[in-house]
């Protein structure tokens, strides 16, 4: 594994040429970099080229998208380039639960890796300190009668960064007005779902922040019209509570390539996308900015073009798509225990997800690559059906050994990326469907163009939601899909490429803070749970104050 070449923050800040005033530190490996640094560059220098990285349907196999994201960037260092990193921050959900670390692997990973796998700077803590500010004082109104407040037509949950099913339903407000106030149901969010996570991660400003805060829905009167946050009258108080937090973090990777890591909103249940501001000010500081979108295509993929994209004026060069032999044999059939045994024919018959994926990503008219996250034992065999696919598509195709050599095993993906950009003819991103479609015209558009459904059937709750979002002047909002990671479809259990299936929209929420309505399909919830054996249990510390275990 090649060695590390990272450098004091202060250091890695000063070469990217960012004001010493502009910097604040928090220790010698991690600081907060303030707005200002945005303009600041953009008076010396041209923003760069933006490239999107994502994958195809993500298996218990694993893809490394993240980690694929970190090898490109630090790849483009190693043939000259100036790449910085806009990624996302994990949430300690996951870390504790499934995952463990997130922040890539090997020889592609951030570093301080452990603080920013757990508490960072902070910014999770604060976005979930805000979102429950905003729900004790719902509730304050409530106890002391406020009557425009109906308290079973609340539509705002608290938040916390933990998976933990438990906290999905309840009951709250028990003991009387004396000691628990007004009873009504209620739950929790995973903070990376929270309206407070997708808000901070896409306003460009603390006057954004502010307008943003103050049109989130938090539910109706007894009338039935919206009651906004506005008339909470503690938007002061949430902003000064992020404050700090709207702020990008600046990391590097192990060899020294800076990243700018910031917001970690999920894209099975949010808009998967790390923040605007981030990928601004790595866009501002570099000439090329690399960042990913959760998930695969069909969800981060998609939003980060038809809501990232749109509201930060965003217009990304390239799109990676990365993929995996362990992968695609699973879409092929090949069960997890039996992935390590050769067979090509397995990823021929997998590799119609990847298709997939690329025909989703056709829609936007920008040059598409295909990086293959090798793996020491991908044979040959196999790795050749990918590259064999790719060259009948017309798609450039590179294998990368990211995790073994880091910056060196991306070079020809840096290069063929490079090339592509400079063979493309410039296209302005055209979103796939216009603010102005219907609703459930958006979420037809979405689910046959991108997913490849047949059709799109809505619940009659769901139905008539939709019609009142409209009524209440969100119909001109983009779609946030919230939809199971695992299958093309609503239905987890369908690998590969699914056929003739149709996507049953069961209820939908307003984001009118974050400024889009979320679809909700199948069975998918806002606060995930653990599984049987989460990864907490496998977590340490030794004595010497050493995290281990956590990847």
């Amino acid at each position: 594994m090649p060695a590390l070449t990272m450098k004091p923050i202060d250091q890695l800040a000063a070469d990217l040429k960012i004001q010493p005033d502009h910097i604040e530190q928090y220790g010698r490996d991690k600081a907060k970099i303030q707005l200002d640094a945005i303009e600041s560059a953009h008076s010396r220098r041209k923003p760069g080229k933006l490239i999107l990285v994502s994958a195809i349907t993500p298996t218990p196999a694993g893809e490394g998208k993240t980690t694929t994201s970190i090898g490109l960037a630090q790849g483009l260092r190693r043939i000259g380039e100036n790449a910085i990193l806009a990624l996302r921050q994990p949430s300690m959900g996951p870390v504790f639960g499934r995952k463990g670390g997130a922040t890539g692997g090997g020889a592609c990973r951030l570093e301080p890796s452990d603080a920013i796998n757990l508490q960072f700077t902070g910014d999770f803590h604060a976005i979930t300190a805000a979102n429950n500010l905003l729900s004790a004082v719902i509730d304050n109104r409530i106890h002391f009668g406020d009557s425009r407040i109906d308290p079973l037509r609340v539509l705002w949950k608290r938040a916390l960064d933990m998976n933990d099913r438990a906290l999905r339903k309840m009951v709250i407000g028990l003991g009387g007005r004396g000691m628990g106030g007004t009873p009504r149901e209620s739950g929790f969010d995973i903070t990376a779902a929270s309206e407070i996570m997708a808000i901070l991660c896409l306003a460009q400003s603390r006057s954004d922040l502010r307008q943003r805060i103050n049109n989130i829905l938090v539910g109706y009167d007894r009338t039935g019209l919206p009651v906004k946050a506005e008339e909470m009258q503690i938007t002061g108080s949430m902003m000064a509570i992020l404050n700090e937090a709207l702020m990008p973090n600046l990391v590097q990777s192990r060899e020294g390539t800076p990243a700018f890591v910031h917001g970690g909103p999920f894209a099975n249940i949010a808009h998967g996308c790390n923040s605007i501001l981030a990928t601004k000010m790595a866009l501002a500081h570099g000439d090329w900015a690399i960042t990913e979108a959760g998930f695969a295509f069909d969800l981060g993929g998609e939003k980060f073009l038809d809501i990232k994209c749109r509201y930060g004026d965003l217009d990304p060069s390239a799109i990676v798509i990365v993929a995996t032999v362990r992968a695609l044999k699973m879409h092929g059939g090949v069960t997890l225990d039996q992935l390590t045994k050769p067979d090509a024919s397995a990823v021929e018959r997998g590799i119609d997800n990847l298709a997939a994926h690329i025909d989703a990503a056709s829609h936007y008219k920008k040059p598409i690559l295909v990086a293959i996250n090798q793996r020491g034992e991908d044979t040959d065999e196999e790795l050749n059906v990918i590259h064999k696919f790719c060259s009948s598509r017309s798609v450039p195709c590179s294998t990368a050994n990211v995790f073994a050599h880091g910056g060196a095993g991306a070079v020809d993906l840096a290069d063929q990326v490079v090339a592509a950009v400079a063979n493309s003819k410039a296209r302005k991103l055209q979103p796939l469907y216009p603010l102005e479609m219907p609703l459930e015209q958006k979420i037809e558009t979405i689910a046959t163009k991108i997913y490849g459904a047949r059709s799109v059937a809505f619940t009659a709750e769901a139905a008539s939601k939709f019609q009142k979002a409209a009524r209440l002047g969100y119909g001109n909002l983009p779609v946030c899909m919230a939809k199971t990671q695992n299958s093309l479809s609503d239905n987890p259990k369908l690998l590969g490429r699914p056929k003739d299936f149709t996507i049953t929209v069961r209820d939908m929420e307003i984001s009118a803070g974050a400024g889009f309505v979320v679809a909700l399909t199948g069975d998918i919830v806002r606060m995930p749970g653990l599984p049987e054996r989460p990864a907490a249990e496998r977590i340490d510390v030794d004595d010497s104050g050493k995290i281990l275990n956590l990847f």
